[in-house]
């Protein structure tokens, strides 16, 4: 019988400015760098323990905004199941790393890009990427961002799809059929 897979949540997390800057994470086990992310606890939707995880791999509170996406990989024999969401750091760090992280890196896409040791993250964030900076600059200053609704999210999400070349959109679609299938294959029990 397939083992359920593991469940974990994060962000990619910006900070606004020219050019706005992506965090990633070192972890101090493997000394990879990698999008900041984490396991679901007991009890908590996965935007919550994106919420905690992403402060505590980053220090940062966060405002969290739309969904991104789902990334799936195996680790330790498992499947992971990975929600994130585009979140923007609010201020300066305001707590120490968690002890798992040694340091956090503030990149451009393409120095994110090339930092980050795992390539499925980096195939991940090729395809996200552009659309969290894309929806960061339809989005008004934190100072003055009303409470979202439903709808605007939807609304922004919409609009960043709408600036997007035709190859990139291509591969969104590519990409969100790929974890389409791969949903509906662990579904059946074939992963």
């Amino acid at each position: 019988m397939a083992r359920a897979p593991v469940l974990a949540a994060g962000g990619i997390v910006l900070r606004r400015g020219a050019p706005p800057l992506i965090a990633v994470v070192r972890q101090r086990k493997r000394n990879e760098w990698v999008l900041p992310k984490g396991k679901l606890d007991d009890g908590e939707t996965p935007k919550q323990a994106a919420h905690r995880e992403v402060l505590e791999e980053t220090g940062h509170e966060v405002a969290i905004h739309e969904f991104l996406g789902t990334l799936v990989y195996q680790s330790g024999g498992r499947s992971k199941v990975v929600h994130f969401w585009r979140m923007e750091a609010e201020g300066g760090q305001v707590r120490k790393l968690m002890n798992d992280i040694k340091a956090v890196d503030w990149l451009t896409l393409d120095d994110a890009l090339a930092r980050l040791s795992r390539e499925y993250e980096r195939a991940f964030l090729i395809q996200v990427g552009p659309i969290a900076l894309a929806a960061a600059e339809l989005a008004p200053e934190p100072a003055s961002v009303p409470e979202p609704t439903p709808a605007s999210a939807t609304d922004d999400i919409d609009a960043a799809l709408q600036t997007l070349t035709s190859p990139e959109a291509a591969s969104v679609d590519e990409l969100r059929h790929g974890v389409l299938q791969k949903v509906k294959a662990w579904l059946r029990g074939e992963a």
